[in-house]
């Protein structure tokens, strides 16, 4: 399976595809439009904003000219059609969001598993790209996740890479959440042993 994984899929302010590393270019190389996709919940009960997000990617990619046949969107409703939806996707998108419930998500519907026989194109945004890899950083974004005790950091993921993505970094850089200070006080610290 080839893959795509981005820090953010849509520039919001132009409504057009980021591609800044022609990573579009690349994507027309192995696949044909019009083609179907599967866009992918990160927060599988929040149905009304899932698809209002996924109809704004699509338009975004018909009007880039990446005309799809149709697409299907897995969230809660359709998950237990996970298997026959992944079969039918020649591309499928990861949505952004937040990192632990799109992870609990994937985990509860086995995406793993359905992902072994897939042939066709993985496309990540935010979370969807941090959750690619074997191993996922999931950086506490919300308040009372830095300093719950029970918050997994560190969580398994899709093993499409090896890599660790943390995207939106300029975005972040400078927050404090539960007081601390995200990228000195938690994310360098724990960094050490996962570089």
């Amino acid at each position: 399976m080839r893959y795509y994984l981005c820090s953010s899929l849509v520039d919001y302010s132009k409504m057009e595809l980021h591609n800044e590393y022609h990573w579009v270019e690349d994507l027309l190389k192995h696949v044909h439009f019009p083609c179907h996709a599967l866009l992918v919940a990160s927060s599988p009960d929040e149905i009304e904003k899932t698809r209002r997000y996924a109809q704004e990617i699509v338009d975004v990619m018909d009007k880039q000219g990446l005309c799809l046949s149709g697409f299907d969107i897995l969230d809660r409703d359709s998950a237990k059609r996970t298997k026959e939806l992944v079969n039918k996707a020649d591309i499928i998108i990861a949505m952004g969001g937040h990192v632990p419930t799109q992870n609990a998500f994937f985990q509860e519907i086995d995406l793993k598993k359905h992902l072994q026989d897939f042939n066709g194109l993985w496309i990540g945004s935010s979370a969807g790209s941090m959750n690619s890899a074997t191993l996922v950083y999931a950086q506490p974004e919300l308040e009372g996740e830095v300093i719950d005790p029970t918050y997994q950091r560190f969580i398994p993921g899709l093993g499409l890479t090896e890599k660790m993505i943390l995207p939106h970094y300029s975005s972040w850089k400078n927050d404090v959440v539960d007081g601390l200070r995200l990228l000195e006080d938690v994310t360098y610290p724990d960094s050490q042993g996962h570089t």
